[in-house]
């Protein structure tokens, strides 16, 4: 206690106020103009999709994590500025991702296959097709699985690994198709 009490006394209170004023406002201004330039960049993102003619999707799960990728960066910057260790910060977020990413890594899989079919559409909506073993009509392309609906009329939802590690047909990719009776 008598550590403190001296360090109060020695130490001009106005000039701390100032000190610490100032740093509390650069960090505040980091952290504002941060989150302005990641929302701007993730505008810029989003028309750059729209132009691309990109899957809605796709575009709204990459446009929200490039905003929280940035945004994270941000805040980290701020905090730095303020004199708080972000060292340790950052090795405990890393730790936490590579968590996460083991324990999910079936949906990430199954995530990564579902942004290669989007990107390369090996078929669309409407499509007749045969994957993983399964015939039907394309409904839906969603991030984690592909819903198909078959000639029986049963509604059948895939995960997308299963459909990007098999063999796919696309019965009406093409105009025409020979039939042999």
């Amino acid at each position: 206690m008598e550590a403190i009490t001296n360090y109060f006394a020695e130490n001009d209170w106005q000039a701390l106020s100032v000190e610490w004023g100032v740093t509390i406002l650069g960090a505040l201004a980091i952290f504002i103009v941060g989150r302005w330039i990641a929302k701007g960049l993730t505008r810029a993102l989003r028309k750059f999709f729209d132009k691309k003619d990109f899957d809605e999707t796709l575009e709204n799960f990459l446009c929200s994590l490039t905003y929280a990728l940035l945004l994270t960066a941000v805040i980290i910057a701020a905090l730095d500025h303020l004199g708080l260790p972000v060292t340790s910060l950052v090795a405990i977020m890393g730790a936490a991702g590579l968590a996460i990413g083991l324990a999910l890594k079936d949906s990430l899989g199954n995530f990564a296959a579902g942004v290669m079919m989007v990107m390369f559409r090996p078929f669309t909506k409407g499509d007749f097709v045969e994957v993983a073993g399964v015939s039907g009509k394309v409904n839906e392309v969603r991030i984690f699985s592909t819903i198909l609906t078959t000639g029986d009329n049963r509604l059948v939802i895939i995960p997308n690994g299963q459909v990007a590690s098999d063999t796919i047909t696309n019965y009406t990719a093409l105009d025409q198709r020979r039939v042999d009776l």
